[in-house]
């Protein structure tokens, strides 16, 4: 009982929240992630991080990614994979760069700075791809631009922290093996995308009950999540791919017409809670300069790393801008990277709290940050 009690005011509460953040002439995932903060540990304490608001959570961010996918523009993405790789990499440069110096600055040793790094490093495009959706823009060539980089980051992201796990820690990581799982992992989800897919909706279609397709579409979308998790990619690349193979399916428009209602008022309502949970207050005054640095400098960083990468790819200024923007959400990403820091001892408790404030910030700026470029 105490769940469904929380799922309601998560679901009221964001609603509520979406909607001022609109009259107010902002993305309304701005004003749902805010009240995560509000409803969450950090204020009001109403709601609080369990097990069973986690499983919500994920499953509504690989919803979210497995739409972005039925809505993605193969053409397109293949046209931008040059500007996506430069963004990319710009956008792992400059962060990794400014999170070693921020570190070295307030006296970390060089692996905590160097961890500190990588996690600034890395982005979660689940919130710039649902304010594109609500800006109109998702068919846009930033947009596209922004989905490929979110694909590679993710992948040179996960390879740097083996690394770095490996050279900083005790644990035994085969660089060869990490490797070896990304680009099976793509050759055969890219198999799947192209024959599997399609075969298997068809199937469904002929099943005597109701909601086959929805069925199946859902079981694509998990199947491939669970899929990239055993072999080392995030699960919503997994979504997002599934989401890719269906969207070359004439099964797209009913899928996605009836199973978007059932996301969008129950899961992804919940995930965008989720992030603003993290946050705690204990302890922030001793480090608030670092607070602030880190949390003003995580932000500039990707703007201006992803933004560099983008013009000298050829966009404009603006459009650099935009695209740095839609690059500079962290979130559930730099959460996961985070925790994983703190349980090898790459990260201390004193820092924790500072460095979790400092991915909801850079999460939070996204959405205004895009709304007001596109303006």
């Amino acid at each position: 009982m105490e769940f469904i009690m929380q799922l309601a005011i998560i679901i009221v509460s964001t609603k509520i929240a979406g909607d001022l953040s609109v009259r107010l002439g902002q993305p309304s995932v701005l004003g749902k992630l805010i009240v995560g903060v509000i409803i969450g540990p950090a204020l009001l304490g109403w709601i609080d991080e369990s097990a069973t608001l986690e499983t919500f959570s994920y499953i509504g961010v690989l919803l979210l990614m497995f739409f972005a996918g039925l809505e993605t523009d193969l053409n397109e993405l293949n046209r931008n994979r040059n500007a996506s790789i430069a963004v990319a990499i710009g956008g792992i440069i400059v962060p990794f760069a400014t999170g070693f110096f921020i570190g070295e600055y307030f006296g970390m040793s060089n692996s905590h700075a160097l961890f500190l790094g990588l996690l600034l490093s890395a982005t979660s495009v689940s919130i710039s791809v649902q304010t594109f959706k609500e800006l109109g823009k998702f068919k846009s060539k930033e947009s596209a631009t922004v989905l490929g980089a979110a694909l590679v980051d993710d992948i040179l992201v996960v390879i740097f922290l083996a690394i770095l796990m490996s050279l900083l820690t005790a644990s035994d990581i085969s660089l060869t093996m990490v490797i070896g799982k990304k680009v099976l992992f793509f050759f055969i989800a890219g198999l799947i995308a192209w024959k599997v897919i399609p075969w298997l909706l068809k199937g469904f279609a002929r099943l005597k009950i109701n909601e086959p397709i929805i069925s199946g579409g859902i079981l694509i979308c998990l199947g491939l999540s669970i899929f990239a998790e055993g072999l080392g990619v995030a699960g919503i690349i997994g979504a997002f791919l599934a989401g890719v193979g269906i969207s070359q399916t004439s099964f797209k428009h009913e899928i996605e017409h009836k199973l978007e209602p059932i996301a969008y008022a129950i899961f992804v309502p919940v995930f965008f809670v989720s992030i603003g949970l993290s946050i705690r207050f204990d302890g922030i005054q001793e480090n608030l300069m670092f607070t602030i640095l880190l949390s003003l400098l995580a932000i500039a960083s990707k703007l201006i790393g992803s933004g560099l990468g983008a013009r000298l790819t050829g966009f404009n200024n603006r459009s650099s801008l935009i695209i740095g923007a839609g690059m500079v959400s962290r979130g559930e990403v730099a959460l996961i990277i985070a925790s994983i820091g703190l349980s090898a001892g790459l990260l201390t408790d004193a820092y924790f709290t500072s460095v979790i404030i400092a991915v909801i910030v850079s999460t939070i700026a996204s959405p205004p940050l895009l709304k007001l470029l596109f303006k």
